[in-house]
């Protein structure tokens, strides 16, 4: 870095800015896994339905993320470049953005719900099918407060605001855990519950931020929210990072549930320990995606500044950071990986299972995940995110789904009531994803061509 340049970013505010957003990934990971944890009370096929959704689930988060993204990286280029008013209208046109996107989810997919979960997994069991559907009524009507609460979080990350958006979740973690018990143990009414419990926590967590986001306090404030203010140029600029990032996640995870909906053939058994594995493993994963988002305030303030070396060098930094932590994460799991999974009401075989993925998963997680995953935010927030896309579009569908489709199905012709070791399979299709993009998302960033992707 050019030493002659005032650094923008001290220790202090890197530090302050990423712990909240560690303990807000451990609170948001925590919803699931509670959930994931209070359905197996009730059973294994309980435990497979809700883990179906989650990966549906999962799709439509991302997508709101990635649209976020967008708004935050306008954001936070137009904070560096000090023009708060500019901020201002791009959180306004964000906000539209993903509330439209939330309810044209709701009005497609809940009418055909039915022919969604069948396409996807029609070999699965009756009984799991049954719990998918029913859980996925709740999870789709939450979506477009999902949304607000996403957006608003991210704009108060480029904000640098990242404690507000800590204190959000605890109350909408609270409230899903006591909407959990309640609804799970006390009324008795299963998936139903736990789904209930999570649109209430959405509801409850996006009407909060909505009105804290509409305070003068704040740099960036929403301005007469009731006012319809439609301005397609800051559109544009939004979906030009949102479009290409939505169009990577949303693919990223399509082919997720692809692989899902082949596995939903190896059994419950397996199927759960699927579900258990990615759980535990989302939990090692913390920290890098926290340090991911906040290399989208760091980085992209920087860009708009002006201070291409500067984002470099905080890329750089950030990056260490996520190796030091995930390391540590990665290494308490591996060891206490049979003591975690005693937590899940699983069959031995399961549970035997879950350990071995999870370990295996460690092992490569630590060195593989943050040039992934944490590394493309990195590009994101300077604008780069066509690139990021295309990378990640052929690595999953080269890796992570061709791969492991062949890997598993040839161990299945040599052996086919192992489903156990086809899981595995499976599993190793995606370490090659990991391997393939970090390679390509490590040597774009040792180049010079992202720093020019700016966006305003």
């Amino acid at each position: 870095m050019d030493n002659s340049s005032t650094q923008l970013f001290d220790k202090k505010y890197l530090v302050k800015l990423i712990l909240p957003l560690i303990a807000e990934q451990f609170l948001a990971i925590t919803i699931g896994a509670c959930d994931t944890l209070m359905i197996s009370s009730i059973g294994e096929a309980g435990v497979s339905g809700v883990s179906l959704i989650d990966q549906f689930s999962q799709l439509m988060i991302q997508l709101f993320a990635a649209f976020a993204t967008g708004g935050a990286v306008v954001s936070s280029q137009y904070l560096g470049n000090r023009s708060p008013e500019n901020a201002r209208k791009a959180a306004k046109q964000l906000l539209y953005v993903a509330v439209a996107l939330g309810l044209f989810i709701i009005v497609i997919a809940m009418p055909l719900r039915k022919q969604i979960l069948n396409m996807l997994y029609g070999k699965t069991e009756a009984d799991v099918m049954n719990n998918a559907l029913q859980y996925f009524v709740w999870i789709l009507l939450s979506f477009p407060f999902l949304a607000v609460y996403s957006s608003s979080a991210a704009l108060f990350r480029s904000m640098g605001n990242s404690k507000l958006s800590l204190k959000v979740s605890i109350v909408m973690n609270a409230i899903n855990i006591i909407g959990n018990a309640v609804f799970i143990y006390g009324v008795k009414i299963g998936v139903n519950g736990a789904g209930l419990s999570t649109l209430i926590s959405r509801i409850v967590a996006a009407f909060v931020m909505l009105v804290l986001l509409c305070s003068r306090k704040n740099l960036i404030y929403i301005e007469k929210i009731w006012k319809i203010e439609i301005n397609f140029a800051m559109i544009r600029r939004i979906l030009r990072v949102g479009v290409p990032s939505g169009i990577e996640n949303s693919v990223f995870h399509i082919g997720k549930i692809f692989v899902q909906s082949f596995m939903s053939g190896f059994g419950t058994v397996a199927i759960a320990a699927n579900a258990i594995s990615n759980t535990i493993a989302s939990f090692s994963n913390i920290p890098g995606n926290a340090i991911g988002l906040g290399a989208i305030t760091i980085v992209g303030q920087c860009i708009g500044a002006g201070e291409p070396k500067q984002a470099k060098h905080y890329g750089k930094l950030l990056m260490k950071a996520t190796y030091i932590a995930m390391f540590c994460v990665s290494f308490l799991i591996f060891i206490f990986a049979p003591l975690i999974v005693s937590a899940f009401n699983l069959s031995a075989e399961s549970a035997s299972l879950t350990v071995g993925v999870t370990r295996t998963c460690m092992a490569v997680n630590v060195i593989f995940w943050p040039m992934s995953f944490t590394m493309p935010n990195v590009l994101r927030a300077a604008g780069d995110a066509k690139y990021t896309m295309i990378v990640s579009n052929i690595s999953m569908w080269l890796f992570r789904v061709v791969f492991s489709l062949l890997i598993s199905n040839i161990i299945l012709r040599k052996f086919p009531s192992n489903t156990s070791l086809a899981l595995y399979g499976v599993w190793f299709g995606m370490y090659l994803d990991w391997v393939f993009r970090g390679a390509f998302f490590l040597k774009r960033f040792s180049g010079e061509k992202w720093l020019s992707k700016k966006v305003i």
